[in-house]
């Protein structure tokens, strides 16, 4: 069971260190976290955007340990054309995962997303945060509260399967997903308590595989089995969940930054569903939610050919 984001990094570094392009790298935080994460031998990077600059902040930071043979610069036009370039990197295989450097993230992903560009599989594109939550007992994820906006139920149920499939990657043996909404029993005024009861027979039923599923729940339903019990809940998921599928963009971005800001949450995030992990930063994120973000797309990007395998039945 991985309790500790920290957990990542020592899991990654059994791996050897991925080929990562950096979209847009002339930004202080954004080469501190690459160089962080290099250091810790999870990515050999590939800084990407305009090159006098990149060469200026390097200069300004020691690079005790480094060698710089293993960075290279690779000048761009501007933030379109650096993300042009990464992808291009990743449809000729010459790296293994891409990184948002300071660029916005609807500029990334119309390049990621574009099909002429080569980069969409048979999977269903979604992010996901992982969380350590200083009053839970583990790591937990939310999907997905940064790239689908309103996703129907067979997009619901695809997330969900991506979630599924990572945390096993993570080790986690049969993780347990609850379908969050804002109550627990079936109501059909309320959509995504409907959506949740659909999702959760079709785990049943064997359409989603590997995990075991469980919602609709509220949120203290999710975290606390006491919460669950005194409600009258029997749920192998409640207050054991390792995913946390949410109803929509709005919900999840509010809920993964109340527990980031308010809560003292440390965060990684990763976009799978695409030929190579990407791994989704805020601007704002500091170098310790930069350097997790790697470990957890190194290890994502080392399983991934048989991610990539499944064969969507939805």
């Amino acid at each position: 069971m991985l309790k500790k984001l920290n957990d990542l990094i020592e899991k990654a570094g059994l791996f050897s260190p991925k080929r990562a392009a950096v979209v847009v790298a002339e930004e202080n935080l954004v080469i501190e976290g690459i160089l962080k994460s290099y250091k810790n031998r999870l990515i050999i990077p590939k800084l990407i955007g305009n090159k006098n600059k990149i060469l200026s902040l390097l200069k300004n930071i020691r690079l005790n340990g480094f060698n710089s043979k293993d960075i290279e610069i690779i000048d761009a036009e501007n933030d379109a054309n650096a993300a042009y370039i990464a992808v291009k990197l990743a449809s000729e295989k010459k790296i293994d995962i891409i990184i948002k450097g300071h660029i916005h993230t609807d500029l990334l992903m119309h390049q990621l997303l574009h099909a002429e560009n080569g980069l969409r599989t048979n999977r269903f594109v979604s992010h996901i945060f992982l969380m350590e939550i200083k009053t839970y007992k583990k790591l937990i994820s939310i999907t997905d509260a940064a790239i689908n906006i309103n996703p129907d139920i067979t997009q619901k149920a695809q997330i969900l399967q991506n979630a599924i499939d990572v945390c096993i990657m993570l080790g986690i043996k049969r993780p347990k997903a609850a379908i969050l909404s804002a109550v627990e029993t079936v109501n059909p005024k309320i959509i995504s308590t409907l959506d949740a009861a659909v999702i959760s027979k079709m785990a049943e039923r064997g359409q989603i595989t590997g995990g075991i599923v469980d919602g609709p729940l509220a949120f203290d339903n999710v975290i606390s089995k006491k919460a669950a019990v005194e409600k009258g809940i029997q749920s192998e998921v409640s207050g054991d969940a390792d995913i946390i599928v949410v109803p929509n963009i709005e919900s999840g971005n509010i809920l993964f930054k109340d527990l980031e800001y308010l809560a003292g949450a440390k965060v990684a995030g990763v976009v799978v569903g695409l030929k190579i992990p990407v791994v989704l930063t805020s601007r704002s994120d500091n170098v310790e939610a930069r350097l997790y973000s790697a470990a957890f797309a190194s290890i994502v990007s080392e399983n991934y050919s048989k991610f990539l395998e499944y064969k969507a039945g939805l």
